[in-house]
Parts: C-alpha cells; structure tokens; sequence
C-alpha cells in the first residue's frame, strides 16, 4: 500500500511538473505568435495570457515544491518515529543485557565469595591439622625419647639381672662349698667324738 501511495505521489508531482511547464510553454507561444501578428492589443493580450499563464505554472511548481517537502518532512518524521523505535527496543535490550549481565556478575561474585570462604576454612583446617600435626610429632618425639629411656633401663635391668645371676651362680657355689666344708667340719668333728668315746 506505501509504494502504491509513493509511486502515485511521484506520477502525480511529474503530471503538475509537465503541466507547469506546458502553461510556460503555451504562453511563450502566445506571445510569439502575437509578436508575428504585430498588433498591439494582441501583444498585450498575449502578454497578459503569459503572466497568468507564467502565475498558474509557479503556483503548479509552488505546490509541488511544498508537497515535495511536506512528503520529505512526513518521511523524515515517519524514519524518525522508526529510528526512535529502533532506539527504544535498543535502549530496551541495552537495559536486559546490562541487567543481565549485572545478574551473571553477581552470580560469578557469590560463587567467588563462597569459594573463597571454603578456602579460608580449607585454610583454618590445615592449620589445624599442621597444628595437630605437630602435637601428634611432639608426642611420638616424646614418646620416642620415653621408649628410648626404657629401651635404656631395660638394657640396664637386664644387665643387673645377668649380674644378678651370676652372683646368685656364685652364692650357690659359695653355699655348696661352704656346705661341703661344713658337712666335712662335722664329718671330722664326730669323728674326734667317736675316738674320745672310744
């Protein structure tokens, strides 16, 4: 329907143009051939023919010169009103992608603050274990030095114990000895006895 009205606009505007200068032309021929006839009255009738003919041709050329920029101001508002639209919807989608994009960000920050609060209790958790850890080394360094001490005193017990054997070895034979001895005293003394009695 809009290149219909366009296409029609423009055959019109090139009828009035052919018009008008059709009119200019029928008066310079009117004036021409009066000029030929050579009489007065003619000449001006002629003359005045050309002027109202000449006023009609630039009334013609004035309303199309007007329709032209009513048509171009009626266009320029119509792309105006679309450029406006178009900058609308633009500013429209502007607004989505920015809030859009203020959502993905405050996505991204949360997901950013929570791993960074698993990091800090991923770190207070090392720490804890660096510290236990610790403990647990100083413990089994103490441990160490306990089982060395008794590593120690049993070396030390067990040397006694040998010691102790040995003696007790010793003490035996001492007992046996002086056994046989006291055995052989009283051996030899009832004998004195026997050969008193006798």
């Amino acid at each position: 329907m809009t290149t219909t009205a366009g296409s029609s606009r423009r055959r019109q505007r090139s009828t009035r143009l052919v018009v008008a200068v059709l009119l200019l032309l029928a008066a310079g021929l009117a004036v021409a051939s009066s000029a030929v006839t050579g009489s007065w009255l003619a000449v001006t009738l002629a003359g005045a023919c050309a002027v109202v003919l000449g006023a009609a041709a630039t009334k013609i050329t004035h309303t199309e010169l007007m329709t032209v920029r009513v048509d171009g101001a009626r266009e320029r508002a119509a792309q105006a009103q679309a450029f406006r639209e178009l900058d609308g919807r633009r500013a429209a989608e502007g607004v989505e992608f920015a809030a859009d994009m203020q959502g993905r960000l405050a996505r991204r920050d949360a997901v950013v603050s929570r791993l960074e609060r698993r990091l800090g209790e991923a770190a207070q958790e090392l720490a804890e274990a660096r510290r236990s850890l610790s403990s647990v080394e100083e413990q089994l360094s103490t441990s160490e030095r306990e089982r060395a001490r008794v590593g120690e005193r049993l070396v030390d017990a067990e040397d006694r114990a040998t010691q102790a054997v040995v003696r007790v070895a010793e003490l035996e034979a001492e007992v046996d000895t002086l056994t046989a001895q006291w055995e052989a005293a009283e051996a030899a003394l009832a004998s004195r006895q026997v050969r008193k009695g006798a």
